[in-house]
């Protein structure tokens, strides 16, 4: 039996999305920006996906951008908002384990003259929030802050954002990375922390890869946005011209679908606890592993170390149809930043396993991983110290 516990990387495609990007492919194919038949039933493809998205947000369809993805989303946020905020300030406020795509987009505006604050973590793997309210000034243009973190699951204070901006009397803008929160964190309403940005991705929760989409509040219409923020791209009016370029129908007909097919984020939720206390008592019973991720982790994710190399674990797992991660997969088997940003030495950090479920994990699959591991740990070599 297959055993797959790395969905923060990616998930299998759902029936019903595969089934919507065939059929897309298949017999709505045309141009959604053409005005005969064949563009419209295309464009009622990509309105029915954005109310989708925009029902499980709680907010308005016209407020839902389709991208390429999670680190796309992150891209036009971060650099377009401080290129539309630039004349009010020069501090861009984030996290110190922020997902790369926004981590480099920083560094791109640091290259550019910005200061970039970031945010210390704790052990627990969260920003305080003392240090957003310390870090968020009168000059403070742009806070980008994720909802929950891609390696050790840890919920980030992000309703705090907007206390911080009000009190400071800053213009700051406030995006939410929220792919690894996307039907998964049920308090997720864009509204209701306060954020004018977020962003989520079709391929964690189900659906095909190569598209997401960008949360703006208000929506985005050139020169009378609610929200300051300007394109990266330019050429067409697609997306308010926010993200131009014709549309890829077939993957967003798949995102929509596979939104529709999510189950009530609360409900999974309690069982993915039920699932996370089950992985631990498994855990217990192993010697030498260590729990990274903080006791109030989103459940879905927990990131543990062994004290046996991650490489030649992964791959004495994926040998026996295990599969798990070293961390998040855009790290490319660097160290991660994350685990470093919390204070765990080298023997944790070059041994840490991340373990990600879905809806779909079962506690056969967690068994599978126990036997694993634990055969694991007394033929592979023990890391150094």
């Amino acid at each position: 039996m297959e055993c797959y516990l790395d969905n923060s990387a990616t998930t299998p495609v759902c029936d019903e999305a595969a089934q919507a990007v065939s059929d897309a492919l298949l017999h709505h194919w045309g141009n959604p920006s053409s005005l005969y038949r064949k563009g419209m039933q295309a464009e009622d493809l990509l309105q029915d996906a954005r109310e989708a998205i925009a029902e499980r947000l709680n907010c308005r369809a016209e407020e839902i951008f389709f991208t390429s993805g999670g680190t796309e989303s992150n891209n036009i946020a971060v650099l377009g908002t401080a290129a539309a905020m630039r004349r009010y300030g020069s501090r861009v406020v984030i996290s110190s384990i922020e997902h790369s795509s926004v981590e480099e987009s920083a560094r791109q505006l640091e290259a550019q003259g910005l200061e970039v604050v970031r945010l210390p973590v704790g052990a627990d793997g969260k920003v305080s929030e003392q240090a957003i309210f310390q870090a968020v000034n009168r000059n403070t243009i742009l806070v980008s802050l994720m909802a929950v973190n891609n390696e050790v699951g840890s919920v980030q204070p992000v309703q705090a954002l907007r206390r911080a901006v009000r009190a400071a009397g800053s213009p700051a803008v406030i995006h939410c990375d929220a792919v690894q929160a996307f039907g998964k964190l049920p308090s997720l309403r864009p509204g209701a922390l306060g954020v004018d940005l977020m962003s989520v991705s079709a391929h964690k929760i189900h659906g095909p890869k190569g598209v997401g989409a960008l949360y703006v509040r208000g929506g985005y219409k050139k020169g009378g946005a609610a929200v300051r923020i300007s394109p990266r791209t330019f050429g067409g009016l697609q997306e308010g011209t926010l993200r131009p370029g014709t549309e890829p129908v077939p993957a967003i007909a798949g995102f929509g679908a596979a939104v529709r097919a999510l189950p009530d984020a609360e409900t999974v939720y309690a069982r993915m606890e039920q699932l996370r206390s089950y992985l631990l008592d498994g855990l217990c019973a192993i010697d030498g592993i260590t729990v990274n991720s903080p006791a109030d982790a989103l459940p879905y994710i927990v990131n543990i170390s062994t004290l046996v190399n991650s490489e030649p674990m992964m791959n004495f797992l994926s040998r026996r149809e295990i599969y798990v991660s070293s961390g998040s997969a855009c790290s490319k088997g660097h160290k991660s930043r994350v685990l470093r940003s919390m204070g765990l030495n080298n023997a944790l950090i070059s041994s840490a396993l991340r373990i990600s479920f879905s809806h779909r994990t079962t506690t056969r699959e967690i068994d599978l991983f126990l036997e694993g591991l634990a055969e694991g740990k007394r033929t592979i070599r023990t890391a150094r110290r």
